[in-house]
């Protein structure tokens, strides 16, 4: 197997007609198709009929990320509008948490839809009435780096949060290929039943299909669920426009994982570990080798992130997942740390080695994207058998869309 560097993208795509892209979801969440595939096999059914085609005493991770409304638009005095679109935190700030509750002022990293008409140290006000009170939010271009502007966003009265702010003055982030304005229907549809935690510019869309019916029909089969936070960033729609892997920067994102979660996932090594979302497996598959370092006594509080192609370059010895995930457990207890919050930046591609997990339920994804060689790493050249079945057979695709569970 070649090592994933030497990818081309080229080889993962496949032609998808704008008219199978879902513009907007189902009336209901759970009517969706859910195409099912295990061991070369397909099958067709809805994701309310999930429950018959997972394993009793299985375990589902699921991501609770909340989509916070990253988008904000405001007027100049001469009428031009500027966009600005809130990507993540500054690095002054530990973690997406810590910067969504900072009161008063905050800079944030951002994307500016008509920067060249704004000037640095121009600032832009937007007047919005919430609850009852008058809000004033000012935007103030402070630098330009390389892909986006560092701007400081600051409000009155100052006793909100930022995470606040954002609710009242900011717009929901569609993905860039729904190609409509987003809707008051949107601010509950583009966001899942269980989402908690305010951080993610993009849904974490596999989990969209779940209904509290659904829930219960699982729970009777007693297929348990548990749930991490991967706050998903701009980057997973980033397609990937290096010829081969070696040349493209895999985005990072923050994860937050509780130690009782590991417990949780220690515990069910036995049976079937199902992730829903490439950001639940992107956690999940990030834990063990966060663990590895731990096992080898490299892991710092300091520096537990995980970089692109270290799962694929690491000298140590091979471990098992049990021997990685008790490791990770005893350094949290030394170190006392009850949750786990760090970035990962991990590449899961053909020739990736999965560890812990071995299914995934999941949308299905654009051409020549990450997430596309993720279902590749999982279930091999038969994402084309896949991905062919899905367009012959009328699923909708991309994040309103149907999806599958792939074994």
């Amino acid at each position: 197997m070649k090592h994933p560097k030497e990818l081309s993208i080229l080889d993962y795509t496949y032609p998808l007609p704008e008219a199978r892209i879902a513009a907007f979801p189902l009336a209901e969440r759970d009517a969706s198709k859910l195409l099912i595939y295990d061991q070369g096999t397909i099958t067709t059914d809805t994701y309310r009929q999930l429950a018959d085609y997972i394993p009793e005493d299985s375990l589902l991770v699921f991501n609770n990320t909340k989509v916070v409304e990253a988008r904000l638009l405001f007027q100049k005095s001469t009428g031009g509008v500027i966009e600005v679109f809130c990507l993540e935190p500054h690095e002054q700030y530990a973690d997406i948490t810590r910067a969504m509750l900072q009161q008063g002022k905050v800079y944030w990293q951002c994307l500016v839809g008509g920067a060249s008409k704004w000037k640095p140290g121009q600032v832009l006000e937007k007047r919005i009435s919430y609850n009852g009170k008058e809000i004033i939010l000012q935007a103030a271009y402070i630098e330009k780096r390389a892909g986006c502007f560092i701007i400081e966003l600051s409000w009155t009265p100052s006793s909100l949060s930022f995470a606040e702010i954002l609710h009242a003055a900011g717009a929901i982030p569609l993905p860039p290929y729904i190609k409509r304005k987003a809707e008051e229907s949107d601010n509950e549809r583009y966001q899942t039943v269980y989402a908690k935690h305010d951080g993610s510019v993009a849904a974490p869309t596999a989990g969209l299909h779940f209904t509290e019916q659904l829930f219960q029909s699982l729970k009777e089969k007693n297929i348990r669920h548990d749930y991490v936070t991967l706050h998903v960033g701009a980057g997973t729609f980033k397609p990937v426009m290096a010829e081969k892997m070696n040349e493209h920067d895999m985005h990072a994102e923050w994860i937050d994982v509780s130690r009782s979660f590991i417990e949780t996932l220690l515990k069910s090594l036995s049976g079937n570990i199902i992730t829903v979302g490439t950001t639940s497996l992107r956690t999940v598959e990030s834990l063990y080798w966060i663990g590895r370092k731990a096992a080898s006594g490299e892991l710092r509080v300091t520096s537990m992130e995980i970089t692109q192609w270290e799962a694929y370059e690491r000298k140590d010895k091979d471990i098992t997942a049990d021997v990685s995930l008790s490791a990770l457990l005893e350094w949290m207890k030394a170190n006392k740390l009850e949750r786990l919050v760090t970035k990962t930046q991990i590449l899961i591609a053909p020739g990736y080695q999965f560890q812990i997990i071995n299914g995934l339920i999941t949308n299905f994804h654009q051409p020549q994207s990450s997430l596309l060689l993720l279902v590749a790493a999982l279930i091999g050249n038969d994402w084309r058998k896949v991905y062919n079945y899905a367009m012959e057979n009328e699923f909708r695709f991309l994040s309103y869309g149907d999806g599958s569970l792939l074994w």
